[in-house]
């Protein structure tokens, strides 16, 4: 048996994921990968194309009848939150302005519309993730909307962030911020057999971290060790292990605030 696995190209999930991607979880069966971003993933679980698929928490609401949420292997934690950044000094809100996010149905994305719902922007573009922040700098786009290894790089282009929207949820509700899901299809996938599967290729993950690092930097977009190590040290923690009680109640704060706005549609409780 072959399931198909898709998941981003980004350290933490490169290092997560390398074990069960490379035979080394006893029992698991083979994969075929797909390393794709987010937007890109979020928008080919709808029509249910792969097994194993990691998705924004976002994109949980037109997910769920599909897909199990497994609760291992994803992003969440505290002091990881997507940056809205800018070039112009002048720039206070994001009030008329255009901006650049890396999907319109990524957590991001979603706390963006929270966060500036008394200010909205004037147009929305979304835009590839490696592109934002060159983009921004070239004053194609008032304002950027990043991720991950972003928060360690902006600096280089010149940019400044207008506002940390992980810090920005965290004093407002003192939860973590639930950023990357897995999911499991409903249809094809034990669920209790995946979490095991993902909870060990972790595991080795954290025993041997040098046994991934060459698979790590084969498919970083930023490949200085140093901010590979950061990104990883960051973005891989005890959610990535275990939802708990924190993160459950993170996605079911996150999902419950959007649906009240009409965001995002009313989803069951994910903890249930």
């Amino acid at each position: 048996m072959t399931l198909s696995l898709a998941f981003s190209p980004c350290p933490n999930d490169t290092f997560v994921f390398h074990a069960l991607t490379h035979g080394l979880v006893p029992g698991a069966p083979a994969f075929d990968v797909t390393f794709a971003d987010v937007d890109v993933t979020n928008t080919a679980a709808l029509s249910g194309q792969f097994d194993l698929v990691k998705v924004s928490y976002a994109a949980l609401p037109w997910l769920l009848d599909q897909y199990t949420l497994l609760p291992c292997g994803g992003a969440l934690g505290r002091g990881c939150g997507p940056l809205v950044l800018v070039k112009d000094s002048g720039i206070t809100s994001l009030a008329g302005r255009t901006v650049a996010v890396p999907g319109d149905r990524t957590t991001a994305y979603l706390l963006m519309r929270l966060w500036s719902a008394a200010e909205p922007p004037a147009r929305i573009e979304v835009v590839p993730f490696a592109e934002i922040m060159p983009a921004v700098a070239a004053g194609k786009y008032d304002a950027g909307l990043v991720i991950h290894e972003a928060r360690f790089t902006y600096q280089r282009y010149g940019l400044r962030a207008l506002a940390d929207l992980g810090e920005w949820w965290e004093n407002d509700t003192g939860l973590p911020i639930p950023l990357g899901a897995i999911l499991a299809h409903r249809d094809r996938v034990d669920p209790e057999q995946a979490t095991a599967w993902i909870k060990e290729s972790v595991r080795l993950a954290w025993e041997n971290p040098a046994a991934s690092r060459e698979f790590v930097l084969a498919h970083a977009q930023e490949m200085e060790q140093s901010v590979v190590d950061q990104h990883i040290a960051l973005y891989v923690n005890e959610f990535t292990s275990s939802l708990g009680p924190d993160g459950h109640a993170a996605v079911d704060a996150l999902l419950n605030r959007a649906a009240a706005e009409g965001l995002v549609p009313a989803t069951p409780l994910v903890g249930a």
